[in-house]
């Protein structure tokens, strides 16, 4: 989204102030605080909201706020004094009182505008951008036998073969036919080669090697446009144990691919110039900023996810993702209007499903909304058919879990956390699953484990606040008072205003006693 006021440009995608077209260099901070003001021009925007979302919580002194504001309002030609774009009101906080409209990004353009393109460009590259959104795409080649033990090459044959059909139930992902993927060995063709006749971005090859009574699989991920390779992995066990090791490298790969081609296609979307994003690259640059569980990042994850769809309405994923942006902004209470979230939440799940019904990640955001409003048993059903759906799909198995713990059923939310956690160890959001498994302990009065694996959990890469609450609520309930007041203090650094009731509200536990146990930890803790 990019709003316009006076001579400026408040690009949210780009995180970029322009004046009359150039860039305006602003610190990080001062650029957030710029956004949170324009984005809520219609109220005032209290000086504890503020510091809540710009600077996440942490203790900020009045020196350093007033600083902030200060070059933001030097950088809009503004200052204490005239306030034509920032007003303060004394002792309650900032309003931003510029004229604002909103205008969409840069980046779509109109069908007479494609048109043009096609008159100026040729029409190949003008009719691609009417086309719906572009794939990743991937070719699984034969794998080579290594050795001389003919009586196993079939299986050089039939794990790709297997791995084409487990691939193919992936919606997000176009996997090229058997009958045109094993006409093509690497042996033969290089990267270039294969991307070219088969048309896919990636392809997915490995080799088989049996030694004595042992078989050691290696699989690679390779990126056609450099033959760079994304990702690899090998697997070795006994000749005996062929069976199952087939079902482990099917669940590795496609556990994998859910997260390593994602990966790869933001790094690639942000090295293009903004305006010529995509709606796939779109939707990827939308997933890195949505899983970093803060304000800026859920609004710049928004207006991505908005221009993804604006290129293709027809996307489900994308809509998905917005349904994903207001359940955190609910759930991390960004807001006040936490149930015009949920309803936002709820709307872009079903529009979502409208359009693929199948896709898990779209079950997935759709069991997820109804998590907000503490209907255990709605979630549970579609959190089930997102796994139904999609077996090794790691992050539905997750809020499976997840859910099923709050609901007291804490051997099953265990047995599939563990599941989730092994499918996809770089998870952005195995910081979760592991709270997850602290929460399965917790229900089953389990305290010492609980504490174990919530400080684990809270001291994870990307964890948010309400992680680190579950650490001082499990510490507390070990009998710890030092860690339990250590985690308590690291929670009100980050975010004073958060109460046991914040706490009750994220987690909506079924079990009375359960909650009342949790809750009274957090109260001896003064929350």
């Amino acid at each position: 989204m990019i709003y316009q006021f006076g001579p400026f440009e408040l690009d949210l995608a780009t995180a970029e102030l322009r004046a009359g077209g150039a860039a305006c260099s602003l610190e990080p901070q001062v650029f957030a605080l710029l956004a949170l003001l324009v984005e809520n021009r219609d109220r005032l925007v209290s000086k504890e909201e503020l510091i809540e979302k710009v600077w996440d919580g942490r203790v900020v002194s009045d020196a350093a706020l007033a600083s902030r504001v200060k070059s933001a309002r030097r950088a809009l030609g503004d200052d204490g004094r005239s306030q034509h774009f920032i007003r303060t009101l004394h002792r309650r906080g900032f309003r931003f009182v510029g004229e604002v409209r909103a205008l969409r990004g840069r980046g779509v353009r109109s069908v007479a505008e494609i048109t043009e393109a096609r008159n100026d460009q040729g029409v190949q590259a003008a009719v691609h951008q009417l086309d719906p959104v572009s794939r990743p795409s991937l070719a699984v080649l034969p794998f080579r036998l290594v050795g001389d033990h003919v009586r196993y090459a079939a299986l050089a044959s039939a794990l790709p073969d297997e791995l084409i059909t487990e691939l193919s139930r992936l919606r997000w992902l176009l996997v090229t036919a058997r009958g045109s993927s094993f006409r093509l060995r690497t042996s033969d063709s290089e990267f270039g080669d294969i991307g070219r006749l088969l048309r896919v971005r990636y392809y997915l090859w490995g080799t088989v090697e049996v030694s004595d009574r042992l078989l050691v699989v290696t699989v690679e991920l390779v990126d056609t446009l450099d033959g760079g390779i994304v990702w690899a992995d090998r697997l070795s066990g006994r000749i005996d144990d062929v069976h199952s090791m087939r079902e482990v490298m099917r669940t590795r790969v496609l556990a994998a691919l859910e997260i390593r081609i994602p990966v790869h296609e933001a790094a690639l979307a942000r090295l293009a110039v903004p305006d010529d994003l995509d709606a796939w690259s779109a939707y990827h640059l939308g997933l890195q900023h949505m899983y970093r569980f803060n304000r800026l990042d859920n609004a710049a994850a928004a207006s991505l996810f908005q221009r993804a769809i604006l290129l293709d309405r027809c996307f489900a994923r994308a809509h998905a993702g917005l349904s994903f942006v207001h359940f955190q902004a609910a759930f991390m209470r960004y807001t006040d209007d936490v149930t015009g979230e949920i309803a936002r939440a709820r709307h872009f799940a079903e529009r979502g499903l409208e359009l693929d019904p199948l896709d898990p990640f779209v079950n997935f955001t759709m069991g997820r909304s109804y998590w907000l409003e503490g209907k255990l048993d709605n979630s549970l059903g579609w959190l089930e058919r997102s796994t139904s759906v999609s077996p090794n799909y790691a992050q539905g198995i997750y809020a499976l879990a997840w859910t099923e713990a709050l609901a007291g059923r804490a051997l099953e939310g265990r047995r599939h956390v563990d599941l989730a956690m092994r499918l996809s160890p770089i998870d952005p959001l195995y910081y979760a699953m592991l709270g997850t498994r602290a929460f399965t302990h917790m229900v089953l009065g389990e305290d010492t484990e609980a504490a174990e694996w919530a400080e684990r959990a809270a001291r994870s890469p990307g964890a948010h606040v309400l992680i680190a609450m579950i650490a001082a609520a499990a510490r507390a309930l070990q009998g710890d008072t030092a860690r339990a007041a250590s985690w308590a203090a690291n929670v009100r650094e980050r975010n004073c205003a958060l109460t046991r009731d914040d706490f009750s509200r994220a987690f909506p536990m079924k079990s009375d006693t359960m909650r009342a146990r949790v809750l009274q930890a957090l109260a001896q803790l003064g929350f």
